[in-house]
């Protein structure tokens, strides 16, 4: 497998409905570690519609060519988007 073929989106086991929906992808490394940044959405169980997009940075490691998940931060929303692009801007930007 390679790194451009990772995703994010999941069906649910017992019905296979999508529950989270994969809007984009970067891959910001790649190799024995690979990082990607995943822009998705998860559907409410409740509503049966998709949320608002979120962020989710995860980390990989591959063995035996295998990506296992090693780590992952999930951005909530527009609100922590903002304030992670701010402070990057501040002190990448001096």
């Amino acid at each position: 497998m390679d790194v451009d073929e990772l995703t994010i989106e999941m069906n649910d086991e017992e019905t296979g409905e999508l529950v989270i929906k994969q809007l984009d992808k970067r891959v910001l490394s790649k190799g024995a570690w690979s990082t990607v940044m995943f822009l998705y959405q998860e559907r409410d169980a409740k509503t049966g519609e998709f949320g608002e997009p979120k962020v989710s940075l995860r980390r990989f490691q591959k063995n035996q060519g295998v990506f296992k998940l090693r780590g992952k931060f999930n951005i909530s929303g527009k609100a922590q988007a903002d304030m992670i692009v701010e402070n990057l801007n501040k002190w990448y930007n001096n």
